[in-house]
């Protein structure tokens, strides 16, 4: 058996299997380097919270980690109190990307709910995958702990209305996952209201501040409203096309109620292929459109999709 990961087979063989390795040690092990290499900071918390294991068993597995498969990939922060990335470490279990971490925090989200993330071994089943944004670890390890500490954050962001990357102080509340991207919500201090910034053009490492934040999520009005999206079959299709697409959306009555904060309503529309200021030529390709664009309180459409996106333009 083949094993996708940048190690020796010798290293993995476990005793008594012809697997290389044992699942469930595979997913812990998993574990470990996407929290220490994307949030900064691995615990035995972490490991016994998401596998229901003692502090005793959690402390053996990074100990096992370290020794037989990643040597010096994480070194003890006394002052963290918690493992960090060591200055040269090296994804052997995962491949480094953000969207492992996406589908860890994806899976402790929905595991309540569902069963979708476990492979049953389905025949013939894959997942479409496309391009990501590239992100640095550096970039979200900064961003996770200003987000989640409440501090400041010293950015240099580039943008295609200012390609010159400008160096300003961000107080972050929340980090949105939008399909392929990633932004950051938070305050700006140089254009003084909240506004979005896309992890990937963030030009260098952020810097997590001391200094604490003084703009909270209960600040920001556009996050804290709440609208709902009126989705329905592009009129341009004929009836019996209009009936498929409210089948696919599982509609009622020729439409859907979509409820989300203002300020990820572009995003959701932009998921759904639908757009504020323009509409495809072709109803086939469109499919969808936003039957109550003014009933929203963003003004024009033009004014509601700059203003929304303003951080990511």
């Amino acid at each position: 058996m083949k094993v996708s990961y940048s190690l020796d087979r010798e290293r993995l063989v476990m005793k008594k299997t012809d697997w290389p390795i044992r699942w469930d040690l595979l997913l812990r092990y998993r574990l470990i380097e996407t929290i220490a290499l994307w949030e900064g900071r691995l615990t035995t918390n972490h490991i016994c919270h998401s596998f229901g294991i003692g502090r005793q068993q959690a402390s053996k597995d990074i100990n096992t980690y370290l020794r037989e498969l990643a040597p010096g990939n994480l070194v003890y922060d006394r002052h963290l109190k918690g493992y960090v990335p060591a200055e040269k470490f090296r994804p052997v279990v995962t491949r480094g990307v953000v969207n492992e971490y996406l589908d860890l925090l994806a899976r402790q989200q929905n595991l309540s709910n569902t069963f979708e993330s476990l492979n049953i071994g389905l025949p013939d089943s894959t997942v479409v995958l496309g391009p990501n944004r590239v992100i640095a670890p550096e970039t979200m390890r900064a961003v996770v702990t200003a987000t989640r500490q409440g501090r400041q954050l010293r950015a240099s962001y580039a943008s295609l209305s200012r390609p010159e990357a400008v160096e300003s102080i961000l107080e972050p509340h929340t980090l949105v996952c939008a399909g392929n991207s990633w932004h950051l919500r938070a305050w700006c201090d140089s254009n003084r209201e909240f506004r979005d910034f896309a992890l990937s053009r963030f030009r260098t490492s952020p810097d997590a501040l001391r200094q604490r934040a003084r703009h909270s999520r209960e600040q920001d009005e556009h996050w804290n409203r709440e609208v709902t999206l009126v989705v329905t079959p592009d009129r341009r299709l004929t009836d019996a096309q209009q009936q498929i697409i409210a089948r696919d959306y599982g509609m009622e009555h020729g439409r859907l109620e979509v409820a989300t904060r203002a300020a990820l309503a572009p995003y959701v529309l932009s998921r759904l292929g639908i757009t504020f200021d323009n509409q495809h030529p072709d109803p086939l390709v469109q499919q969808l459109e936003l039957a109550n664009p003014d009933q929203l309180g963003f003004g024009s459409k033009r004014e509601q999709a700059l203003k929304a996106v303003a951080g990511l333009s």
